[in-house]
């Protein structure tokens, strides 16, 4: 059993989407990670099918929404593109309409629904991951575990094997992030239940290839919904021409395993209701690998999201129905959250108990988004694909699910409605930088950042001040003003944050506002020190 020289700080298990957007943006911190994934490589299967605007904003911070756009995936444009809810694609429709994603912006973001297949963007994190610093360890799983807050040995211990030669090797990190699954082994060794209508079932989910314009009748096919050859069955547009994505439910007495490709290729052919139809299967991972995959639909959240040292995100901490394509979404955003923390506690400038936060912060969050996502599966699946379930109008709750989601206490925040309060996402507006439009949002990211406007220069001094005397970096802009790097029209920024033109906002690096001084204050160094060190859990 070997022992690497140079430790991770984070160990991180799992590779798919969100255990390598944790270590995107840990790396982004300057956090060394180790990412363990079983399989030889990413997946070929796209999964999910973009993200939206809020986490396209957390890319945005780490350099990635250039690249995101340069890899959407070809069928971008939904508006163009049918969603059908029908016995079977040849079959009579009960339902049609377009399948354009809902635009729960208005305005309120920088950002667009960025429609990116999950194995493009796995790509693109996997080498952003590497350009900052993290260690992908494929073909490799975790064999076992333990951790301690005993004095220096206190972090977490792990011993991990190379699937293909069955070496084994123990490292040691300061904490562990589960990125495992809606199924994770960690979250099973953490003794840690989960809460919610659990799982409804299993699924078969099949990427081919076939000529679908006899059944799809000169209609652009984006996404459908069949009854057979079982309830719920979903086709997905791939390229919007000839390639595809199936899902179906694991027929009875079946596994991954034992599902043969005639059984497979039957299937679809059931789903598409043409018996003799060409299909090409297109395997998920190299020769030898997997052909098709399974996953898990349901809808739960685990109770806690923290066990010591060991953390729980995406699908770990909870499932969500995919209706929506909130659930890839909602786990890049659990990493953002905690990723700035671990990096805060680790580097020495926040007080561990900022950790607790994370579950504080993310669990309620998970219950919102469960809930909207169940709501619009219950209109997609209905027998019109007009469900008369209870979950709120995806139309209304679409856009606040998105963006209004509150740290603390208090309702969620319709987007077009925020306006600086704590707890909230800060506010964005469109700023000039020596002739360079950009939005507020690119200010922050990698520290907390005080925020001004044009008569806020007190609040300037005296984050220079608190950053001298407490050693946590605190950046801090003023717009508008004498000499202001910064301008915005009409010197909005004080309006849009609810604020005077003497007042400031303390924003955390995930962009979600930390403290407000509605004015000026008679001590102001004083009432930042104040709200730094509450950020911080310092004393």
């Amino acid at each position: 059993m070997s022992k690497t020289s140079q430790e991770p700080q984070v160990l991180i298990v799992g590779g798919a989407v969100t255990g390598l957007s944790t270590a995107v943006f840990l790396g982004w911190h300057g956090i060394r990670a180790l990412v363990v994934e079983r399989h030889p490589d990413t997946l070929s299967h796209p999964r999910s099918r973009g993200v939206n605007p809020r986490t396209v904003e957390l890319y945005r911070q780490v350099g990635l929404e250039g690249p995101i756009w340069s890899e959407a995936s070809l069928a971008t444009d939904f508006s163009k593109l049918l969603m059908i809810r029908a016995e079977t694609l040849a079959g009579p429709e009960m339902f049609s309409g377009p399948t354009d994603q809902p635009d729960p912006s208005g305005g309120v973001s920088p950002c667009e629904w960025a429609p990116i297949d999950q194995d493009r963007l796995e790509h693109l994190l996997r080498d952003r991951a590497a350009e900052l610093g993290a260690e992908l360890a494929f073909s490799t799983e975790l064999v076992s575990f333990e951790q301690s807050d005993e004095g220096e040995g206190a972090g977490v211990t792990a011993v991990l094997r190379d699937i293909t030669t069955g070496e084994e090797r123990t490292v040691r990190a300061e904490y562990l992030v589960a990125a495992d699954g809606s199924r994770s082994p960690i979250r099973e060794r953490l003794g840690i239940g989960t809460d919610g209508p659990g799982e409804f079932a299993t699924t078969l989910s099949v990427l081919f290839e076939a000529d679908l314009s006899q059944a799809a009748r000169g209609r652009d096919v984006g996404v459908c919904y069949f009854d057979k050859p079982a309830p719920s069955t979903i086709l997905f547009a791939h390229d919007g021409r000839t390639r595809w994505i199936f899902a179906t439910a694991m027929p009875e007495g079946e596994t991954l395993e034992t599902i043969t490709e005639e059984q497979a290729i039957g299937l679809v052919r059931a789903a598409i209701g043409q018996p003799d139809l060409d299909v090409r299967i297109i395997p998920q991972l190299p020769a030898g690998g997997a052909k098709w995959l399974s996953f898990i639909i349901g809808a739960q959240v685990a109770r806690d999201y923290r066990r010591g040292r060991a953390f729980l995100v995406g699908d770990a901490a909870h499932l969500v129905p995919p209706t929506g394509g909130f659930g890839a979404s909602l786990g890049i955003q659990d990493a953002g959250n905690l990723a700035w923390k671990l990096a805060a506690v680790i580097d020495g400038e926040s007080g561990p108990e900022l950790l607790d936060t994370y579950q504080t912060e993310r669990h309620p969050v998970a219950w919102m988004t469960l809930q909207q996502a169940l709501g619009m599966m219950q209109e997609r699946t209905g027998p019109d694909g007009e469900g008369e379930g209870e979950g709120p109008d995806p139309a209304e709750a679409y856009g606040t699910t998105v963006f209004g989601y509150r740290y603390g206490e208090g309702p969620p925040v319709p987007p077009q409605h925020l306006s600086g309060e704590p707890g909230t996402r800060a506010p964005h507006i469109e700023l000039d930088r020596a002739g360079e439009r950009i939005s507020s949002l690119d200010l922050y990211g990698r520290a907390p950042v005080v925020l001004t406007a044009e008569g806020g220069q007190a609040w300037i001094d005296a984050a220079r001040a608190v950053s001298a005397a407490t050693g946590v970096r605190v950046d801090a802009h003023r717009v508008g003003g004498p000499d202001a790097e910064l301008t915005a029209p009409g010197n909005g920024v004080a309006k849009k944050h609810g604020i005077a033109a003497d007042g400031a906002l303390l924003v955390r690096p995930d962009g979600f506002v930390a403290w407000r001084a509605e004015g000026a204050a008679d001590a102001p160094e004083a009432a930042l020190t104040e709200a730094v060190r509450a950020l911080y859990t310092r004393s």
